[in-house]
């Protein structure tokens, strides 16, 4: 495998991270190569079509023989990928109501968390839960089962109370939690495979204040001892660490300020309280994060991990994420932290979170709270490529779940057998695209087993 020096790397991109990265991230590339944010993915089309209304989107997809959609092109992998026509949704990004009583937001598919949480937040509202970056579609992170963070926190699709798709014949479907119950279930997270979802409906409740702490230099045997207590210590936690020295290197805080408990010691647990804002990636510039050292903000401006409209991480990275059971956590994170010489040169941070147990068909985190390993790693696709089927081995006593939009290399049949739901979730896609228009590679491979 090849490596280059971690401070070498890093000094070539921190430039880059330093910067603003809307253009990027939210851009559509038209006249360019049509690739996802990171860049290390070219589509296999460049014929891209926006919708101006659900109408137009309509027809276009009856239109069609086959056909994906092109959000905000945070997947690292081929999931969303169309060898044959993209449907842009970028145009329909209003919110289209707020119901107070019902404690409900309704909005359209194209819009970006980065968009609707200062919006929710001047109504005095906020969602419960938030990725570590903001300028993804809400559409796009549902339906994938992005997770955000929170021992008592569901991944974003658990907000989901309703939902309106396109399917295969451009008919509308609209599907509900409270009429629905297990065809609901089945359809948030749809991996894009039954249609192209046009308006969701979300969980809101008051508006709420934060604040983030860092702390340096957990010892790892701490982690090992005390793991449910570090996790459950304040709303959302994040542990960021390169797997050197035994240790894990930032521990990341955050509380809710209306909520009585964490009181923000200068020690917790061996590790120091930071006494000036950090980047996870400690050689970067930490501009791009959200504010910390305890400063009170609104819950849209500390939940996630970076500022809207900032790169996030590093920026030219590849990403790979495993959950496994709250059970086996600390022996998951063991299992990785003898792979240290191993992942070491090719790592930039890695970060471990915690989530709650959902109902969700194709959720990571189905009927079982969940812990994940996220790896952040440098643009070496050859090296990365021969990496993860090694943590995939040292992970495979624990049935690790791959994130769906991040890269791994576990088989179609490994995959398959980790969902209880998976052969109803296929049934259900049939019922809505019998002829498989909204179906990919990676969609036949992993979901539907043809040419495994």
């Amino acid at each position: 495998m090849r490596t280059m020096n971690k401070r070498t790397f890093l000094k070539l991109v921190s430039s880059a991270a330093a910067s603003r990265f809307v253009a990027p991230l939210l851009g559509w590339g038209l006249g360019d190569r049509l690739k996802n944010w990171a860049g290390n993915l070219d589509y296999s089309t460049d014929r891209l079509f926006a919708a101006d209304s659900v109408e137009q989107a309509r027809d276009f997809v009856a239109k069609q023989q086959k056909l994906k959609v092109l959000g905000t092109r945070h997947c690292f992998n081929r999931i969303a990928d169309s060898a044959d026509q993209f449907l842009s949704l970028k145009a329909l990004d209003k919110v289209i109501s707020v119901d107070s009583e019902a404690r409900a937001v309704t909005i359209e598919a194209g819009i970006t968390y980065g968009q609707l949480c200062p919006f929710l937040d001047k109504k005095g509202f906020a969602l419960h839960n938030l990725a570590s970056l903001p300028d993804i579609s809400v559409a796009g992170a549902c339906t994938t089962a992005t997770h955000g963070s929170g021992d008592k926190n569901g991944n974003l699709s658990t907000a989901v109370s309703a939902l309106e798709f396109i399917n295969a014949s451009g008919d509308v479907m609209r599907l509900s939690r409270e009429q629905n119950g297990e065809t609901f279930r089945g359809a948030v997270i749809g991996l894009g495979a039954l249609g192209v979802i046009t308006k969701l409906s979300l969980d809101i409740q008051p508006r709420f204040m934060m604040g983030q702490y860092v702390y340096e230099n957990l010892p790892l045997s701490e982690v090992k001892e005390h793991f449910d207590s570090i996790m459950s210590a304040a709303y959302s936690v994040s542990l960021f660490t390169d797997w050197q020295k035994h240790r894990v290197n930032e521990l990341w805080l955050k509380c809710r300020i209306d909520e009585k408990g964490f009181d923000a010691p200068t020690e917790f647990f061996g590790a120091k309280q930071a006494t000036q804002n950090l980047h996870p990636i400690a050689e970067l510039s930490a501009e791009n994060c959200t504010p910390q050292l305890g400063v009170p903000g609104p819950w849209y401006e500390r939940l996630p991990h970076f500022k809207i409209g900032f790169t996030p991480s590093a920026g030219r990275e590849l990403q790979a994420e495993y959950f496994v059971s709250r059970s086996n956590a600390v022996e998951a994170i063991l299992a990785i932290e003898r792979l240290r010489d191993l992942v070491g040169p090719h790592l930039m941070i890695s970060e471990i979170r915690s989530i709650a147990a959902d109902s969700l068909w194709m959720s990571t985190c189905y009927q079982e709270p969940r812990v994940t390993i996220h790896f952040t790693l440098k643009p070496d696709w050859p090296a990365v490529q021969q990496l993860l089927p090694v943590i995939e081995r040292e992970l495979a006593p624990f049935d690790p779940r791959p994130h769906w939009g991040k890269l791994f290399t576990m088989s179609p049949q490994k995959l398959r057998s980790r969902y209880k739901k998976m052969p109803e979730f296929v049934k259900l896609c049939s019922q809505y695209d019998p002829n498989g228009k909204f179906r990919n590679e990676f969609l036949n491979r992993y979901v539907f087993g043809i040419n495994d």
